[in-house]
């Protein structure tokens, strides 16, 4: 365990020239907008450490400056909210990054696999769960703590490893760079005020509602940020839909509003938010968000969706990718309405090549579906008498 600069410092130059590093973290976000950062693991090819984001006096530039050397591969399991954190405290991303859960998905572990299952399934090795849920900002860490903290950074040099060895093999390592690109862009961190709206679920929204919830939206963002609390704290999802329907005009109105108070509706708060519906009002209709309609779709599909889906079935298990990467459902409602007209990203790049083009075979009857010994198999269909 890390707990002072010098000893980072040493540790962070004794990996400089190294090909890769593993890297996790272990956070507290429950009370907080902005996840407080409680440990580091790092681990190189040949050692591993755990470092105490916590400790009295430690500066982090050492391991900030070993995360900014473009020539060291930094691995993560599910990056995201890892990378969220470096952002943040760094005011840019670490790169070039691999992501194990992404390779993975791309070499046929399933969706979304867990990081536990992952290493069982590649090392065979078993890891001690039992510390998962662990208050990380209270010290001191007990040695079981540490050394699950490790196990996370030690196992995925493993993991990556083979995971490289199996993209190289099959030529995939192309297919990661669409989804580390997303990983990569800081527009994932740092997401516009103004479109944080559309995580709200709001059913049979005109696009006025829509204009006044999104600078409902806004205001909670920039506050929550500003305060450093979770969004609900400062105000929920319900609330915020409640305002945008009935658009008070008033404190007295405002207070009405279930769940917000009249303390609140009185107080800078309040005031906020009637400036924000008054903003929204006043938005010209041609600069409203218009609602996100979901396209209708032709009657009498369900068949041809239902055999888009066995297709894709069927070349995930033989291509051994798993489906969340290769096509949604959305993009197969999609490509049977539209065909070669469908935008989605099934029909581009290494997914047209694995699926989209015998999806459009399919859905144009230029192919079928055989059972040949137990197996589902593609087909010509029979000209003249014959396959």
């Amino acid at each position: 365990m890390i707990t002072d600069t010098a000893s980072l410092d040493a540790f962070c130059k004794s990996l400089s020239g190294t090909p890769f590093i593993t890297v996790d973290t272990e956070f507290m976000r429950e009370s907080t907008y902005w996840p407080v950062l409680c440990l580091i693991q790092v681990a190189g090819p040949d050692d591993a450490r755990a470092i105490d984001a916590l400790a009295p006096g430690i500066d982090l530039a050492p391991l900030f400056d070993l995360l900014d050397d473009p020539s060291i591969l930094k691995v993560f399991h599910a990056a995201r909210q890892d990378l969220e954190i470096f952002y943040h405290l760094m005011g840019h991303l670490p790169v070039p990054v691999f992501d194990t859960q992404v390779a993975a998905m791309v070499c046929g572990f399933g969706d979304s696999v867990g990081y536990q299952t992952l290493i069982a399934k590649l090392t065979k090795a078993r890891i001690d769960k039992s510390s998962r849920f662990t208050d990380w900002s209270l010290r001191p860490l007990s040695d079981r703590q540490i050394t699950y903290a490790l196990s996370d950074v030690t196992h995925l040099r493993d993991a990556y490893r083979k995971l490289r060895s199996k993209l190289e093999a099959n030529g995939r390592e192309g297919w990661l760079d669409e989804e580390m690109a997303i990983l990569e862009s800081p527009e994932t961190y740092d997401p516009d005020p103004h479109q944080t709206f559309r995580r709200i679920k709001a059913r049979g929204s005109s696009a006025r509602f829509l204009a006044v919830l999104r600078e409902l939206s806004a205001w909670r963002e920039l506050e929550a940020r500003k305060r450093d609390q979770p969004r609900n704290r400062i105000l929920r999802d319900e609330a915020l839909l409640e305002i945008a329907h009935h658009t008070p005009k008033t404190v007295k109105d405002l207070e009405r509003t279930r769940g917000l108070g009249r303390k609140m509706a009185e107080g800078p708060s309040g005031a906020r938010l009637l400036e924000a519906v008054k903003t929204g009002l006043e938005i010209p209709d041609e600069d409203c968000p218009k609602p996100e309609n979901k396209q209708e779709l032709p009657r009498g599909l369900g068949p041809v969706i239902d055999l888009l889906r066995v297709l894709l079935k069927v070349k995930c298990d033989d291509g051994d990718v798993a489906q969340k990467l290769l096509a949604s459902a959305g993009d197969i409602e999609l490509i049977a309405a539209f065909g070669e007209d469908a935008d989605v990203r099934a029909m581009s790049g290494w997914r047209r090549q694995l699926f989209g083009e015998d999806a459009l075979k399919l859905r144009n009857g230029d192919i079928g579906f055989v059972i040949r010994n137990k197996r589902l198999c593609l087909m010509k269909p029979a000209e003249n008498g014959s396959d």
